[in-house]
């Protein structure tokens, strides 16, 4: 057992540069998988159903998609597409200079209005297993917080292309495998450090341990951190593309506000484990930054209209 351990360190020695080359490629080329093909595997995901059926995005969120495309000045329609998702608020993968493009799932809520929340009262929301009850005081106050301006709705849209437009699922895709190499570069800092190149197997384990630690502990920071970026980013692109979408974009945050503390108070303890009593996000883990709060992302916004309006 020793030996056959000895020879395959042996082996991972003599070709640890292509293996973690094959490696870190490998890891980028899985995390980018559902960017690269977003048709047959992200828009799967999140596509809304009805009946068995897919749900076709309504004529009026296609034109919304389309007037914020046109905004951005992206002429080509192969570079996004749009599609009905479920959920409250637009998600998207993809990466626009590929052929398969990028996807936009616009949820059904969007085609609601104060005058006509259909799109959000025909749906059975099971909060803590009780169905949300739309005429009571909560769930009134709920509906309210999922029905968006016209405004709003092409921020949101608006943020997403933006994110995807600067090359967002790449730089994300692109953390992990970093980090391994980073894992290999402690590894070898360490044992120089040490002495240890020549050290007993034992001991050369235990560093190889420790850096995997290193490796991971910087993988859940710098993941976060960069995305801390990429939505603040996103938000600034999108906001200051005009001063209807920055106004777009404060009550979008608003809004999302709203639900979180309504959710918060309808979920019981699994609520105020989930959102703080702002409405932000609780991190999921204890090695995990916060979430982009969206009382910062909203207050970024407001101060960006002030600068303009100075």
């Amino acid at each position: 057992m020793a030996s056959r351990f000895l020879k395959l360190s042996v082996l991972l020695q003599k070709y640890r540069a292509p293996l973690l080359i094959a490696s870190c490629g490998g890891v980028f080329t899985a995390n980018m998988f559902y960017h690269v093909f977003p048709d047959s595997s992200y828009r799967q995901l999140y596509q809304a159903w009805h009946k068995g059926e897919p749900v076709v995005l309504s004529e009026k969120l296609e034109s919304v998609f389309q007037q914020v495309l046109k905004d951005f000045g992206i002429s080509s329609a192969k570079n996004f597409s749009a599609f009905a998702s479920f959920g409250f608020h637009p998600v998207g993968a993809g990466v626009p200079w590929l052929p398969a493009g990028a996807q936009i799932g616009i949820p059904a809520n969007f085609n609601s209005t104060t005058d006509d929340p259909s799109g959000i009262t025909n749906r059975n929301i099971f909060i803590s297993g009780k169905t949300v009850d739309w005429s009571s005081e909560a769930g009134s106050a709920l509906k309210e917080a999922l029905v968006f301006s016209a405004e709003a709705q092409k921020f949101a849209i608006a943020r997403e292309v933006a994110r995807l437009q600067s090359g967002g699922p790449v730089l994300t895709a692109a953390v992990a495998p970093f980090c391994l190499g980073g894992v290999w570069v402690y590894s070898v800092v360490l044992k120089q450090v040490f002495g240890l190149h020549g050290g007993p197997m034992l001991m050369r384990g235990a560093v190889n341990i420790v850096a995997l630690g290193i490796g991971a502990v910087s993988y859940f920071l710098t993941s976060d951190a960069l995305s801390q970026w990429i939505d603040y980013s996103s938000d600034k692109r999108a906001a200051g593309m005009s001063r209807e979408y920055a106004r777009g974009g404060v009550e979008f945050y608003d809004k999302i506000l709203s639900r979180n503390k309504m959710l918060r108070s309808l979920m019981g303890q699994k609520g105020e484990e989930m959102y703080a009593p702002s409405g932000n996000l609780f991190p999921a883990h204890v090695l995990q930054l916060k979430h982009t709060p969206y009382t910062s992302r909203r207050e970024g916004i407001l101060a960006l209209m002030k600068e303009e309006k100075a």
